[in-house]
């Protein structure tokens, strides 16, 4: 997707040679006719240039695919690992999934040294850069997220993670529609077709959705995890459009340090909405019974609820780093397309079924995957035309960064 995101990290690049390079270059081009022929030296600079701006965001997208993988397929497996061996706290769980996030202090002081050093020394540099409009906005989107972990974590107390994943899996279409409506998201017919597979895939499931119910759990609980999960699906899908559209109506300059700024502020007000609710359900004064006549044992099941809390940051800061390295669309394909090694783990780890139904399900999701990336793929090919241009920030041009 094409958006204004992708300049606040190449326009360091290109601001930075205002006077060594692009000024000059480009005042060049208004001398006599002779002169505005551009030398093979500086085109080849000029093209490197904005190569190695997009090599970083390209290198920064990876790395924030690789966080957001570790993320999503950890965080079900071992959230349903505190649910069947005796845990039933789904507001301790809900909190669970942004508590770690003082986590993020450490890679936010690592940024502010590298300002301390690298900025001038005249300037003011201040550890949290964030202004107020946009922490407000991040605030209305920890409320949200808050609000979402509960809805998540009711799903998966009450169906196997293979099911709830299938299930999650319907947030891409969420994400998609969304996204086309609050930041006006672009689709070809691969990506409508990737979300409608999806859509249909997801919807397999509910046609013998109680196949695979859990012993002692009635119908009546099975359908409620079902309707929560997908409800989960379509909250967060909402979600990460709104994160891009803030990204995009910010008045300051979006960068990296600023994208983990704001989802600590979103993992607090997260995990304050659902202390509350573990306030409300005495969850506090019964963590330690549980712990007690947990069937792993007292000392694993503080284990799993702290590798639980940082694996579930790895997530949340994966998903919206993704989503300020290219969109929300491409956010919500990754976790999705991660689906086919959630649903094996589940099945190696828990010895859970995988249905005629199930199978179909994965099929299509894999049948979506592949259009989507087929598709993107087919519209960046790069053409002897677009080859420099394509890789300059949107609605720019030469003029309007020197």
């Amino acid at each position: 997707m094409e958006f204004n995101i992708t300049s606040s990290i190449i326009a360091p690049i290109w601001l930075s040679y205002p006077y060594f390079g692009f000024l000059p270059f480009y005042k060049h081009l208004g001398n006599r006719e002779g002169d505005a022929k551009i030398s093979k030296y500086k085109t080849e600079n000029l093209i490197m240039d904005v190569k190695d701006g997009g090599t970083i965001r390209k290198a920064l997208l990876i790395i924030n695919c690789i966080i957001l993988s570790i993320g999503n397929c950890g965080d079900p497996l071992i959230a349903r690992l505190y649910f069947i061996h005796g845990g039933n706290r789904i507001w301790f769980s809900s909190w669970l999934q942004t508590a770690g996030c003082p986590i993020i202090l450490l890679p936010i002081a690592r940024a502010y040294v590298h300002r301390s050093r690298t900025a001038n020394p005249t300037s003011e540099n201040k550890l949290f850069c964030m202004e107020r409009p946009l922490f407000v906005a991040a605030i209305v989107l920890g409320i949200l997220s808050g609000l979402d972990n509960y809805l998540y974590s009711y799903g998966l107390s009450r169906l196997p993670v293979s099911t709830s994943s299938l299930i999650i899996a319907s947030q891409l279409a969420f994400t998609a529609g969304f996204a086309f409506l609050l930041v006006k998201q672009k689709f070809t017919a691969y990506s409508i077709n990737a979300v409608f597979l999806l859509t249909i895939g997801a919807g397999v499931l509910a046609l013998h959705s109680s196949s695979d119910r859990p012993a002692n759990e009635s119908d009546k609980e099975y359908i409620l995890g079902f309707v929560m999960t997908l409800a989960a699906a379509a909250l967060y899908g909402f979600i990460l459009p709104l994160v891009e559209l803030t990204y995009k109506k910010a008045k300051q300059e979006i960068s990296y340090a600023l994208v983990m700024e704001i989802q600590l502020v979103i993992c607090l007000v997260a995990t304050a909405f659902c202390t509350v609710g573990m306030l409300v359900n005495n969850d506090f004064k019964v963590i330690g019974r549980e712990a007690r006549e947990f069937e792993l044992g007292e000392t694993k099941y503080y284990i799993v609820a702290i590798f639980s809390a940082i694996i579930w940051q790895c997530f949340f800061l994966g998903a919206i780093g993704v989503v300020f390295c290219a969109s929300s669309l491409l956010s919500g394909v990754v976790i999705s397309v991660l689906l086919p090694v959630t649903e094996i783990l589940a099945v190696f780890f828990f010895n859970e079924k995988f249905q005629a139904e199930k199978g179909v399900s994965l099929a299509l999701s894999l049948w979506g995957f592949l259009s989507y990336f087929y598709g993107d793929i087919k519209r960046k090919k790069p053409t002897p035309e677009t080859e420099m241009t394509s890789s300059l920030p949107p609605n720019s041009t030469l003029e309007s960064r020197v």
